[in-house]
């Protein structure tokens, strides 16, 4: 019998040594029945945080910075010196159109003050105040409305048409109130 009770021993001690993990499945199911949203909605926070950590990092990693990096530097300075030069292209042109704006201005206060003067001699000598610009243009304006005048000399509008007497024909037609006091009232 000794040897069945030390057989016994033996099975029970292979079979404590082989034993599974399944003695944990209770209290981990007790674990995730109790906190299992919790855990559920730390691990998405965790991971949201590690995404978001990533995204505001910069890449850097000692494979691939040297060759790109002085790739990049060297079209950053290409893009910088462009962008300079078309700022030095836009202010030259617009230091050009200040020069002439300036000029234009320049020219129209001396052509005023010419006129000015010449105004005050006139006036001193007794002569109108009008410049020789302006009685050009006046006798230019005064020819022109000669031809007009004459134009209507040649061909009459109606004859006797008076719009206030109501000949002349159409529909209306204006005539005057009675002469004399009101009747009425």
């Amino acid at each position: 019998m000794e040897t069945d009770e030390t057989l016994t021993n033996i099975r029970t001690e292979t079979t404590l040594e082989n034993q599974d993990l399944s003695f944990l499945l209770p209290a981990v199911g007790a674990f995730l029945a109790e906190y299992g949203w919790y855990l559920l909605f730390i691990c998405v926070g965790v991971f949201l945080l590690i995404q978001e950590f990533r995204k505001r990092r910069p890449n850097q990693s000692p494979s691939r910075s040297s060759p790109e990096n002085v790739k990049d530097a060297t079209s950053v300075v290409r893009r910088q010196e462009a962008l300079e030069a078309s700022r030095q292209k836009m202010q030259d042109e617009l230091d050009a159109k200040a020069e002439q704006y300036k000029e234009r201005k320049q020219k129209a206060e001396e052509d005023k003050r010419k006129q000015k003067i010449e105004m005050w001699d006139s006036m001193k000598e007794g002569r109108s105040y009008k410049s020789s610009a302006e009685a050009a243009d006046n006798n230019e304006g005064t020819s022109s409305s000669m031809e007009v005048k004459s134009k209507r000399n040649l061909k009459p509008l109606r004859s006797g048409y008076n719009p206030m007497t109501g000949d002349g024909g159409g529909s209306c037609s204006w005539r005057s109130g009675r002469r004399g006091p009101t009747s009425g009232g």
